[in-house]
This record gives structure tokens, C-alpha cells and sequence, in this order.
């Protein structure tokens, strides 16, 4: 698992012939962190006869983005300045569930649900955290909960259902400490959750064999 980062500094000049750039206002450097979970299969995932497609996970609005969210206090929800994700949270979680399984070996096939595929069986998720939370102390922990349902094609019948949070506290207040953490914590959850699907999906008596 590696944690990529790049430093991008806003706003980024782009000349078109024959036009000029207005404004002269800098802003400070954002840096764009780049989570790669990297998941190795588990010895204890069954290997599948079954598809899947991973439809795109919800969330609520403030988490569905790339703004890095941090909970100083109960009942606060603020963002860190100066920088980013590079992509929204529900992309992350998804890619990661994703990569993970197609690296596994263990399914004939899994893809994204607007690939236009049709799967053995639907992996629905909602993200209900992705957050940085001090809950009381000095150092946060990132938090990542996400409520998974596995769901038969075809008869529209949920198989499974279940949530995944994992806590994973930072080693320092620093930005680049609570995204490592973060990068624990969604690897965490990513190997929870497919586990989960593997042996939901064999442990359902109408699945492919």
C-alpha cells in the first residue's frame, strides 16, 4: 500500500493563442493525497463460480467529496486547508473494493454496475464515515464506516447485509499522518468487506455453481 502525493500549485495557468491571463492572485500550494490500497487476498477467501458488479457507493454530501474532513469536537465537521483528495471518498472506496477483487483470483469477473455487465450478484454500499475524529483526545484517529449489502440479481433479494468501521489513530496531528492513517483504515475495511462478499455469496444456497 503506498500513499502518493502530489503538491499542485492553484490556480494553474493554461495559455490559449491568442489570448491573455487575467488576474494575478496566488494562492497557496494545495497538496492532493492519493491513497493505493493494495489488498493481497486472504488464505481464508473462498474462491467464487459467481460475478459481480459494485454499484457506485452513496454518501451523504460533505463526505462524497475530496475535501479531507476532520471532527475537532462532537458535533463539529470541518474540513483541513491547503489540501485535498484526489479523488471523492465514494471513488476511493469503490476502487479499492474493486482492485481488490479483480487482484484476488478468487472471482471469475467483477465491474463497476454503469459497465453495462450483468453480475451473478449487486454489491451496494453506503459510506457513512470517512473522517478524521478526535472524539476527546489530542491526536485523531480516521475513521472510515461503511454499511454493505450484497444483493441476488436475480430475484432482487438481499443476501447480506452488514457494517464495516475501522478506526485507525494518526501518530501525530500532521496532515500527512492522519492520511496514512487513513490509507490503514480504508485497507481495513476493503479486506473486510470482501471477505465478507465471498463468503456471503457462496453461503447463498440459490448461488452459481
Amino acid at each position: 500500500m503506498k500513499l502518493l502525493r502530489l503538491v499542485i500549485a492553484l490556480p494553474i495557468a493554461i495559455a490559449l493563442a491568442g489570448c491573455s491571463i487575467l488576474g494575478s492572485e496566488q494562492r497557496d500550494p494545495v497538496t492532493i493525497y492519493a491513497p493505493d490500497v493494495r489488498v493481497p487476498a486472504r488464505p481464508d477467501w473462498p474462491t467464487v463460480a459467481w460475478t459481480l458488479v459494485i454499484a457506485k457507493p452513496t454518501a451523504a454530501r460533505v463526505i462524497d467529496s475530496p475535501r479531507i474532513s476532520v471532527r475537532p469536537t462532537p458535533g463539529e465537521l470541518q474540513v483541513y486547508r491547503g489540501v485535498s483528495w484526489a479523488l471523492p471518498a465514494t471513488d476511493m472506496l469503490q476502487d479499492a473494493v474493486q482492485r481488490t477483487l479483480e487482484d484476488s483470483g478468487r472471482i471469475p469477473a467483477v465491474a463497476s454496475a454503469d459497465a453495462g455487465i450483468l453480475g451473478d450478484y449487486k454489491l451496494v454500499m453506503d459510506l457513512r464515515r470517512f473522517e478524521a475524529d478526535y472524539a476527546g483526545g489530542t491526536q485523531p484517529s480516521a475513521v472510515v464506516e461503511v454499511n454493505a449489502k450484497l444483493v441476488n440479481n436475480r430475484d432482487q433479494r438481499v443476501v447480506a447485509s452488514r457494517t464495516f468501521l475501522q478506526q485507525k489513530p494518526a501518530t501525530s496531528i500532521e496532515v500527512a499522518q492522519v492520511a496514512t492513517a487513513f490509507d490503514q483504515a480504508l485497507e481495513a475495511v476493503t479486506a473486510g468487506i470482501v471477505g465478507w462478499v465471498l463468503e456471503s455469496g457462496n453461503g447463498d444456497p440459490k448461488a452459481a455453481r
